[in-house]
């Protein structure tokens, strides 16, 4: 089976409607490159395109398939910016240094659509906006503030607070009292996606290797990434495994939580737009999100709900369809048609882990951004392993704390404190 197989990736609506991909070898022997990507996702993959156009050679190695981590499993939820909204950045950084930070935020949506047009990539993007829903009316208070804060600080007038008579109009849920509308947002296929990045680093000259677990990655002098059947020595390397990384690197797994996301597909509907207007990506605002769109062939794709153990639940499709009844109660008589799940990583600030170690730099972290994030991470390791880190700083400085308890006891400290968020989502 291959490494990144489970929670039933091969049942999923991505993999039933992926393009066509033609394998990758297994490494076999050594090889020496210029630089070695540890990871087949879309992190590793945009630092593959942006080193190999750069001009270094490059040799990626995924363990399982490409494209089937997070990568591939996600909502496929195009968010601009980061998990922490413009006035948190300035009461945080303050207003200069949290208007670059943004501005890079904004770059990966840039980044993003740039590559999906060069590279022709069939991914059933969409870019009409991403709709936050306000869960309780405490919430339109910090959306108002989030709005004002982006026109007027951020130079960034693309995002307005919806009254509850508005937001029905987009999607029909469950009452909700209003929401928050980024015009800049969309959605996509992410696997697609995956896929399609990895076709462009395939003609970039990059060397793709699957079913090549890292088991050992050297970062004194150089870097030497050992399989179990050949090993690549580099000058530069780049991890990119997320919620994947395992014990491969000890003195950054602290700050990454891996977490379970679990995401269902209902049969084609009738009507989509009359289940969510303006082929919206829309979630919530509750602390355990919920989220949704549609397929390009009609399909609510939905996921969320709360689960704290790593274990998955017996039945996917029915732990799904539970909670997508909570928000579209409409849909009772809908067939759920692809169910699976797959490992996301989040850290403590919620903002991304960006660094290197020796010779071997990294991002990981997402918390929930990771479908643009990647983009401006893979461009800034790039732009680092070529002498120029000004902005490789600029996103390392943002380094989140290490968990309480570190790697031992992250888990059971966060399953406290998500039984704690849930219950106050709840009351």
């Amino acid at each position: 089976m291959s490494f990144n197989s489970g929670l039933n990736m091969e049942q999923s609506y991505y993999v039933a409607t992926a393009n066509a991909f033609a394998a990758s070898p297994r490494l076999e022997g050594d090889i020496e490159t210029d630089v070695v990507i540890i990871g087949g996702g879309y992190t590793g993959l945009h630092a593959a395109l942006n080193a190999a156009e750069r001009g270094f050679s490059v040799v990626l190695l995924e363990a399982g398939r490409i494209g089937w981590g997070a990568s591939g499993r996600n909502g496929g939820q195009m968010i601009p910016g980061w998990r922490k909204g413009a006035a948190e950045l300035i009461a945080r950084y303050g207003k200069d240094a949290a208007r670059v930070i943004f501005d890079l935020g904004l770059e990966a949506r840039a980044l993003t659509l740039d590559r999906i047009a060069k590279h022709a990539i069939a991914c059933d993007v969409r870019t009409n906006g991403h709709l936050t829903l306000a869960a309780k009316p405490r919430d339109l208070e910090w959306m108002r503030q989030e709005a004002e804060t982006l026109a007027q600080t951020m130079d960034y007038p693309h995002a307005r607070v919806l009254p509850a008579t508005e937001v029905e109009t987009k999607a029909r849920t469950v009452a909700f009292h209003g929401g928050f509308l980024d015009a800049g947002g969309g959605h996509l296929h992410p696997l697609n996606y995956a896929l399609g990045l990895a076709e462009a680093a395939r003609g970039a000259g990059v060397a793709l290797f699957e079913q090549s677990r890292v088991i050992q990655a050297d970062s004194a002098r150089g870097v030497i990434a050992r399989t179990e059947h050949g090993a690549v020595r580099a000058r530069y390397g780049v991890l990119a495994c997320d919620a994947l990384l395992g014990d491969l690197e000890p003195r950054i797994a602290k700050r990454i939580m891996p977490v379970a996301n679990y995401v269902i597909a209902t049969e084609p509907l009738t009507s989509p737009g009359a289940v969510i207007a303006d082929d919206l990506a829309v979630s919530d605002s509750r602390f355990v999100v919920n989220y949704f769109r549609m397929s390009a062939d009609g399909r609510l794709v939905f996921g969320g709900g709360e689960r704290y153990t790593p274990e998955p639940p017996a039945d996917i499709a029915r732990f799904g369809r539970n909670h997508l009844l909570k928000v579209f109660p409409d849909l009772r008589g809908a067939r759920i048609d692809y169910a699976w799940g797959g490992l996301v990583s989040i850290t403590m600030s919620r903002l991304p882990h960006i660094g290197r170690v020796g010779d071997l730099f990294f991002a990981h972290g997402y918390s929930g951004q990771g479908v643009l994030t990647p983009a401006i991470a893979g461009k800034v390791l790039s732009e680092a392993m070529a002498g120029t880190a000004e902005r490789f700083d600029v996103l390392a400085d943002l380094a989140p704390p290490e968990f309480p308890g570190g790697a031992a006891l992250r888990s059971p400290l966060y399953v406290l404190g998500m039984l704690w968020y849930a219950l106050r989502d709840r009351l």
